[in-house]
């Protein structure tokens, strides 16, 4: 039995407590958050207790930690939890700082626990599905990938300005799934660029940040990707991916709240997108729990490490670099 206390009781550590409390073989024991009221009415919704950091820390009795608070948080929780012995599971990014994040993975080396970074995209079942057949074969060498990563609507200006920028908050997500997808034998980046601008709010041009942008790499084996993101698709969250190889391509769409495609006089008729992140990818979160707990038990290493994390804020901050700056960034 694992004993899990959960760091952030907002928006994702309210998902991610929800499936800790549901997962078999672990007892969501305690919630921490700042704000008093988050943290009490979760807790007594999932049976678990309040607590701090502190005490957490020191409770021996706890043996993992799930960290979902605010992204500034992150490298000094996940820096105290493995001094203190912990397992740990981290919402990415690990943090803004690519310094900082790699002294995480020095410090979880060195404490001799595991840790696990949330790119819950690697765990959905479409996506998953997709790479299962590339490493069958069924499409021969990858040789270009093109992601469409489009949000309903943008988050507020407080949240942007803490986020890190639209490179660091939101592709992160489609540059670690260029990585999982396009560079599962080993290739990495050897080119990036990247352009942006503001064509939804102007207020987040005020911000320094973008609300549209295209990102162009290669790989050092000359495979190519791109990605095009904006923060406002009025037909709903827009999630898929085209995989192109020498004997085929795959295709990735998005996910609908029902299959039914209505024909009538008036033409063809389908459901939106699921509304947002949470519903979309309701069924990964769920499944890169269940991943954790499988390999602390096994000692398999997990699909998503801090040196994953660490790779994926490299590129964020290339592509940010790049953006801003109007030139390519080689590695």
């Amino acid at each position: 039995m694992n004993n899990v206390a959960v760091f952030g009781a907002g928006r994702i550590g309210r998902i991610h407590a929800a499936n800790l409390a549901s997962q078999p073989g672990v007892t969501l024991k305690s919630i921490c958050d700042p704000v008093g009221d988050s943290a009490a009415q979760l807790a007594q919704q999932l049976g678990a207790q309040v607590s701090t950091i502190e005490a957490v820390l020191a409770d021996p009795s706890i043996d993992v930690v799930a960290i979902t608070s605010p992204t500034s948080t992150h490298s000094d929780l996940i820096t105290r939890a493995a001094a203190a012995g912990k397992h740990i599971f981290c919402e990415k990014p690990v943090d803004l700082s690519v310094p900082r994040a790699i002294a995480c993975g020095e410090a979880v080396k060195a404490a001799g626990v595991a840790c696990m970074i949330g790119f819950q995209r690697r765990f959905d079942p479409t996506f998953n599905e997709a790479r299962t057949r590339m490493d069958r074969g069924d499409i021969g060498n990858p040789e270009m990938l093109i992601i469409t990563s489009r949000d309903p609507g943008a988050p507020p200006a407080e949240y942007i300005k803490a986020s890190g920028g639209i490179f660091r908050d939101m592709l992160i997500h489609d540059l670690d799934v260029f990585r999982w997808i396009l560079c599962a034998d080993g290739d990495e980046a050897e080119w990036l660029s990247a352009t942006g601008s503001v064509l939804t709010d102007p207020a987040i041009a005020d911000l320094g940040d973008f609300d549209s942008t295209a990102v162009t790499i290669r790989t050092k084996q000359g495979r190519l990707c791109q990605i095009n993101t904006t923060r406002r698709a009025a037909y709903g969250y827009d999630q898929r991916f085209e995989v192109l190889g020498s004997a085929g391509m795959l295709q990735c769409g998005n996910h609908t709240p029902s299959q039914v495609v209505q024909w009538d006089a008036n033409g063809i008729t389908a459901d939106k997108p699921e509304a947002f992140f949470l519903q979309r990818y309701a069924a990964a979160y769920k499944l890169e729990i269940a991943h954790f707990f499988e390999c602390l038990q096994s000692g398999a290493p997990f699909r998503t490490t801090v040196a994953d994390g660490v790779k994926a804020q490299i590129l964020a901050d290339a592509a940010s670099e790049s953006a801003h700056s109007g030139q390519p960034v080689r590695f």
